[in-house]
């Protein structure tokens, strides 16, 4: 199939089709070029790229989804072997939620001193910047 009917059923542009090739995400036979040199790829590219719209829709970023497939594509490929890459993420998601409720926490304290006579913000402000000068 052309890049343009790939596209069309994976819902990838022609350029993230084309940046995951170069980044070695997905394989294509430079043999496998019509007479009008147009490339064809095979069915195998739709269901590696179908892989990936999968992994990343979990969060993966590409290092981890290339990661990911390496791990898939090995013969002793197996789900005890590929939890390990859902365990950590998962932890890092775990990380990331703790640091976000943290921030959170921070942001509706100095939103309640601004509401309140007390605002934080305004006292560090340079006086020229609230019109002071």
């Amino acid at each position: 199939m052309l890049i343009g009917e790939l596209s069309k059923r994976t819902g990838f542009s022609h350029d993230t089709i084309r940046f995951y090739e170069k980044k070695g995400l997905i394989d294509v036979n430079k043999k496998e070029r019509r007479d009008n040199n147009y490339k064809e790829y095979p069915e195998h590219v739709y269901e590696r790229l179908m892989l990936i719209k999968t992994v990343k829709a979990l969060g993966f970023t590409l290092n981890e989804i290339d990661e990911f497939i390496e791990a898939w594509g090995e013969e002793s490929a197996s789900c005890s072997n590929l939890t390990t890459h859902l365990t950590d993420k998962i932890s890092h998601v775990d990380e990331q939620i703790k640091l976000l409720q943290e921030i959170r926490s921070k942001l509706n304290g100095s939103l309640a001193k601004c509401l309140s006579a007390n605002c934080e913000f305004e006292k560090m402000v340079p006086s020229c910047i609230n019109g002071k000068c």
